[in-house]
């Protein structure tokens, strides 16, 4: 590691050999073969992968794909990539072709790292893209792509190359909330910024930590629980390749017992359905929980807390900041809060007008910290609109309290007023799944015959939940907890959500839905 190197690679790799960690483990696979990867070997394999892109003729600024499953590959291509100079772009294994044909083609990737499994969903489109030069496969058969195993094998170690801390490492594109995703720009210093805030002053990330993340590492928030928080420390983080069902997610808390637990409110929601009926193993070791991709209902942080010992510490962040920003703290948890701004940054609330909000009133979360993304890819507009010199535009709605504490409302394009008065969707949700039948609740506008905007909610109830009268019943509970303008006038139960890969409930699908019956 070269004196001065702003690389992130230096400061997350190479320096735990020169201070005498290589033999820890960096990363340890909860299922399947249940690898281990030390500090060690990470920064030989990491130093493999930098040599392997000269093999293949990519130069620093070209982008490589990462189409991969949570497992130790994914940190070796993801440090291989910074070392070389080369920009990986984590993106989610859960998109459809048409997905992936937009995003590889956007980005221009000349390479692509594709879990074997995820494969066929890729091949239809790997003729379309004109800027793709070598396609490597990870954990499996590569069928007209490269090894990815025998490749690595065959490069010879590679160094870490000089870099800025303002120089662009790497992009994710957006979980796509409202819509299409946009690629975002992230630089070298951005990952040890996180690590310096949330990840060391809130989390208080210790050597001896296991970090398990049900949230994936090709997101922002998963990126940072399951990789820069763990590797600033010296930390193990546990890797589920799987989707993280409550079996799963139980399975995994048995074979890693974790010290701190990384997940999304709907994963909390039916982690504590199941855990009513029967507790899982693997949780004494438990000392933190994180929730964060959309505000925590007070609810299910209390009855966690309750049947764990263990509080959630509900924050919030995005892409375009990398992760939490704004958060509740250990020893300082108000349940349905986001808590206050996370050291290192600030927040602001502004109305329609660009004025600041007094407390109590509604606005739009705006937030300054060192790692605000560089601007999106190829969308000069929207990179006009969210960034704003320092201050970067969330697109939350929040309300601050007289204590200085912020309270969720909703996006800022899920607002909606009835009888002249804002309605947040969030808060009628919150009321919704307080009732003992309700696992999961979303809220949108819907047009009454007068023309005039009213609360829709679409339920998800727990197993065995009567139906029978339950519509009406929801609606007076609505009343009664949150007041009598807010309550759902339409009540659809769903099997589902629909939902982004970070667990945030995709509300314009369910306009859409509502639109196209209308």
């Amino acid at each position: 590691m070269s004196a001065g190197n702003g690389n992130a690679a230096a400061y997350f790799v190479d320096r735990h050999l020169d201070e005498g960690r290589g033999d820890r483990i960096a990363f340890a696979e909860a299922s399947g073969l249940k690898r281990r990867l030390t500090y060690a070997a990470l920064h030989a394999e990491s130093g493999r992968m930098a040599a392997l892109y000269r093999r293949l003729g990519l130069q620093p600024e070209d982008r490589a794909a990462m189409i991969m499953l949570d497992t130790i590959e994914f940190p070796v291509v993801f440090w291989g990539s910074l070392k070389a100079g080369v920009i990986p772009v984590p993106i989610n294994t859960l998109l459809s072709p048409d997905y992936y044909e937009i995003i590889l083609a956007d980005s221009r990737a000349k390479a692509l790292f594709v879990s074997a499994s995820l494969l066929p969903a890729i091949e239809p489109i790997l003729p379309k893209l004109k800027h793709l030069r070598a396609v490597l496969v990870v954990g499996g058969e590569a069928g007209e792509g490269m090894s990815f195993a025998d490749e690595l094998a065959a490069s010879e170690s590679g160094g870490t190359i000089e870099a800025s801390e303002d120089e662009c490492a790497f992009w994710l594109y957006s979980s796509g909330s409202t819509g299409r995703p946009k690629g975002v720009r992230h630089v070298h210093g951005s990952l040890k910024a996180t690590a310096d805030t949330f990840g060391a002053r809130v989390l208080g990330t210790r050597p001896d930590d296991v970090v398990y993340s049900a949230a994936k590492l090709f997101f922002a928030y998963g990126l940072g629980n399951a990789m820069t928080f763990p590797m600033a420390a010296g930390a193990t983080a546990g890797l589920l390749a799987g989707r993280p069902s409550p079996d799963a997610v139980f399975d995994t808390f048995e074979a890693l017992r974790p010290t701190i637990f990384c997940g999304v409110p709907t994963l909390y929601a039916a982690l504590v359905a199941q855990m009513e009926k029967e507790m899982p193993k693997g949780l004494d070791r438990l000392r933190l929980c994180v929730s964060a991709g959309e505000a925590l209902p007070a609810e299910i942080g209390q009855r966690w807390k309750k049947l764990t010992g263990v509080d959630i510490v509900d924050g919030v962040g995005s892409t375009e900041m990398l992760h939490i920003f704004l958060s509740n703290a250990p020893g300082d948890i108000v349940y349905g809060t986001s808590g206050v701004a996370v050291p290192g940054y600030e927040v602001r609330l502004v109305g329609e007008d660009g004025r600041e909000v007094g407390d109590g009133e509604v606005g739009e979360l705006l937030v300054r910290g060192p790692s605000a993304a560089d601007g999106y890819w190829n969308q000069r507009e929207k990179s006009r609109s969210t960034f704003e010199g320092h201050w970067t535009r969330t697109g939350d709605k929040y309300e601050r309290t007289a204590d200085g504490r912020f309270v969720y409302c909703g996006r800022t394009d899920d607002m909606f007023k009835v009888s002249g008065i804002w309605v947040s969707p969030f808060e009628v949700e919150q009321a919704l799944v307080t009732h003992q039948a309700v696992l999961e609740a979303a809220v949108v506008a819907r047009r009454d015959e007068a023309g005039l905007e009213k609360p829709q909610a679409f339920v998800v109830l727990k197993n065995g939940a009567a139906r029978d009268g339950l519509a009406e019943e929801l609606r007076e509970h609505v009343k009664a907890k949150v007041g009598m303008w807010k309550y759902p006038r339409w009540i659809e139960i769903a099997d589902e959500l629909p939902k982004t890969a970070t667990g945030k409930v995709q509300r314009f699908k369910l306009r859409q839905l509502l639109e196209g019956s209308a």
